[in-house]
Parts: C-alpha cells; structure tokens; sequence
C-alpha cells in the first residue's frame, strides 16, 4: 500500500492532482491511499497522529499567516526526523528552487501540473523505493517467466506467437495477443505500437522515418504502418520532450 499525502490550498489543483494520481496509480495495478488536505498545518498534524505517508505533493505558496510548504517541509526533515518520505514540491513560482535543496525534495513540478510530468515522477518515486515492477510476465504452457523490460528490444507478432527480441539478440516466444499484452502489461512504459506485427522499445530506437524506423542492432528497418504513421511519431516526439530531449 503507498500512503500518499496531496497538500495544496488551491481546492481545484488539488483535486486534479488526485484524479491523475488515481489515474496513474490505477494504470500501474498498485494499491494506494491518498489524502488531500488544504493547509500544511492540517498535514503536520495528520503525522503528528501517527500517519505514515510514502509520497508527499506539497505545494510551497500558501494564505498569509499558514506555514508555507518550505517550513513543512523543514519540519517534516527536522523535528519529526523524517527522512523517508518523499517530498514533491508544486508551485507557480521557480524562485523557490534553492531553498529546497536542504529538504531533498524528490522533484520540483511548475504548475500548472501536465499528466505527463505527474506519471514521470510517480515512476520515479516507484524506481528509487524499488516499487516498481519493471518486468514483463508471460506464460508459456503452465509456466510463467518475466522479461526485464529494459532488456527488450522490441515485441514481434507471427500468426499468433509472440516473439521477444531481446537487446543481445536472444529471443523467447509464447502464444498470445501483441494489442493485449501492450494494454495490460506495456502501455504505462515508453514503446511504440507501430504495426500490428511490431511494438518497439523507445530506447533503442536511433530514426524514425516516414514509413519506417530504425531498432539499435537490427540490420533491416521494421516497417510502420500507413494508418499507425501519425500516431507513432506524435508519441515518440511526446516521450523526447518528456525525457528533456527537445
């Protein structure tokens, strides 16, 4: 169970918050708890109770006289000695960047909050707390195995058998649906469906061309289809922005 903690007087950033992390949290099959609150004094005193929170979204700016996200946050580090939980910091300002680094936040997030920066950092939290399960699991007869994630090239389709290309050139098969695998297993990391027949890892892809792309090691391009030409580019640009690479 991850217990996260939302902390934000801006009742509709708040909610919108929850809604994505419900939304995330939901995608990646983890159980959670969230709750909200609107004033870091409310937080304090939910942990002073006892409550143990793994991940905290903490916005800096709150109402005159209310204690202000850096002070909660420097509590939270030094009088409840704290230093587990993770602290993700929201604001409309970036000034506040360097007052942070003694609290050793997680991330600093600009409002207003993209779905995309909130699913980055949740993996991140979920990869540093060795929560997440970066693996792919199949079954072959009545035996199952996992795949790393990371070691998978790309995912090839032939007449019902799936084909894992692995990045030493190994392969595995086993019988089952490419779309479905992609739903159920693959959809929350970053691979392009760029064929019925082809879903490929994005780190290991070096071009992307009109009608077909590049896979490191693999001598022949692997074709995208007509009706996928669009969408795969748009999502491949959308996951280069989302790692800061344009």
């Amino acid at each position: 169970m991850i217990m996260v903690a939302i902390c934000d007087d801006e009742i509709e950033v708040g909610a919108e918050l929850e809604r994505t992390l419900i939304d995330i949290f939901d995608g990646l099959r983890l159980k959670y708890e969230i709750d909200v609150f609107f004033a870091g004094d409310e937080l304090c005193r939910e942990m002073e109770a006892g409550t143990h929170y793994d991940l905290i979204f903490l916005d800096i700016e709150f109402a005159k006289g209310k204690s202000n996200g850096v002070e909660v946050g420097q509590l939270i580090r030094n009088i409840y000695n704290n230093n587990i939980v993770s602290i993700v910091y929201i604001s409309w300002e970036k000034r506040y960047s360097m007052k942070l680094f003694a609290i050793r936040p997680l991330d600093f997030l600009l409002k207003p909050l993209t779905y995309e920066t909130i699913e980055q950092t949740v993996k991140t939290y979920l990869k540093l707390s060795g929560l997440s399960s970066e693996v792919l699991v199949y079954k072959k007869g009545h035996d199952v195995f996992k795949a790393q994630i990371k070691d998978i090239a790309y995912l090839e389709n032939r007449e019902r058998k799936i084909i894992i290309r692995f990045s030493n050139g190994k392969k595995e098969f086993f019988y089952g649906s490419l779309k479905g695998l992609y739903n159920e297993q693959l959809k929350n990391f970053d691979f392009l469906f760029i064929h019925a027949s082809f879903l490929v890892n994005y780190d290991y892809v070096t071009a992307v061309k009109y009608d077909h792309l590049i896979v490191t090691g693999k001598a022949k391009p692997l074709p995208i289809a007509p009706k996928k030409r669009d969408e795969a580019r748009k999502h491949y640009l959308e996951i280069l922005k989302r790692r800061g690479s344009m």
